[in-house]
């Protein structure tokens, strides 16, 4: 299974509950932070719904 790496880049300060709560689900906290996560759909679906919050690159 291919592994993504997913960095914080933008605050979720005044962003919907939704998008706040997929943050926390893919495990980022602050700015900055970065996670590593297999490529599953589930995964790429969360990151597509906040991705002009995060930047992504493969691991």
């Amino acid at each position: 299974m291919a592994k993504i790496k997913v960095k914080q880049v933008k605050s979720g300060i005044k962003k919907p509950q939704n998008q706040k709560r997929t943050l926390e689900a893919l495990g980022l906290k602050r700015i900055g932070q970065v996670v590593e996560h297999d490529a599953t759909p589930n995964i790429l679906g969360m990151i597509n719904k906040v991705k002009h919050l995060v930047s992504t690159e493969e691991a």
